[in-house]
């Protein structure tokens, strides 16, 4: 059986995730929120045993937090004896999968989730827009529909390739509500709008993506130790020479999952393992894939 470690986005947070695992054996995990701590500056423990869903939920603290969840899940996975081939994340989940492969130390990490967090804060403060799921159709009849209201001077696309049945969309928020009242009459079963600040992996993250680039530019990241798979690219990433200019187009590109769970099953993946907060990544992986087992290790 071949493993593959999942890691989750941003707005699977929840207030008190870690709190359970940490209180079990804090020495264990205490090392992710002294490194954290250090780089922010703020206390991270507190933030995310006692912060408030609103306090959450703001880009600067929710990155970090999922970032710190998906380490403590994927240590208490290996603690267990659990052993894997590959990494992959949904979005801000690269960014475990990055320091689980051993691309970068704990350290790196949080320092590129540091600059990450502050340049889409920024830029969602700036351009805002809006984000919905599509729910029942196939991704090129959103694809096509989204091209038709693009073109019409709306900007909108489909940014979250999710499952199958499952498309989100991100643009203006007149792009996004054209698109949600085409796509009903194209068959959509119903469209969901996101509580989100900002229409992230779309043209609006843009200017995010390349302060970005400029901040982490020095930065060293590694070759990985285990089978990394992008979201940019949808399959896995073997040339990591220009993997800084990949993490800056990952801000404003589209998360291709469904290609990458493609990609790992057809490279022998059969057994998925969320680490990270909630169980949304091991949902996707049971309505996209067959004959594979799902788990989450959460608390």
């Amino acid at each position: 059986m071949s493993t593959a470690l999942l890691f989750s986005g941003q707005g699977s947070q929840y207030s008190g995730m870690g709190k359970k695992l940490y209180d079990e054996t804090p020495s264990v995990y205490e090392e992710f929120f002294t490194a954290g701590s250090d780089i922010l500056g703020f206390d991270l423990k507190k933030t995310m045993f006692e912060g408030t869903p609103e306090e959450l939920a703001v880009t600067s603290v929710s990155q970090p937090a999922i970032f710190t969840m998906s380490l403590i899940c994927a240590k208490k996975f290996g603690l267990d004896g659990g052993e894997f081939d590959a990494v992959a994340g949904h979005s801000l989940g690269e960014y475990a999968g990055l320091v689980l492969s051993g691309a970068v130390d704990v350290q790196t990490g949080y320092t590129l989730i540091k600059h990450r967090a502050a340049c889409m804060d920024k830029a969602a403060k700036k351009n805002g827009g809006k984000m919905a799921a599509v729910i029942g159709l196939d991704a090129s009849v959103i694809e096509e529909a989204c091209k038709e209201i693009t073109d019409g001077g709306d900007y909108v696309v489909p940014v979250n390739y999710n499952t199958p049945v499952q498309t989100v969309i991100a643009g203006s928020e007149a792009g996004v509500a054209k698109a949600a009242e085409l796509l009903k009459v194209k068959g959509a079963k119903r469209t969901v709008p996101l509580a989100v600040a900002a229409a992230f992996h779309s043209e609006y993250m843009k200017e995010a993506g390349l302060e970005f680039k400029e901040l982490i530019k020095d930065i060293k990241i590694g070759m990985p130790q285990k089978a990394f798979y992008s979201n940019v690219t949808g399959g896995k990433l073997t040339d990591f020479s220009e993997i800084h200019d990949l993490m800056s187009r990952h801000i404003f590109s589209s998360v291709r999952f469904t290609s990458e769970l493609a990609a790992m099953r057809s490279d022998g993946t059969d057994r998925f393992v969320e680490c990270g907060p909630g169980k949304a990544l091991t949902g996707m992986v049971k309505k996209t894939l067959e004959n594979v087992e799902a788990i989450a290790v959460d608390e």
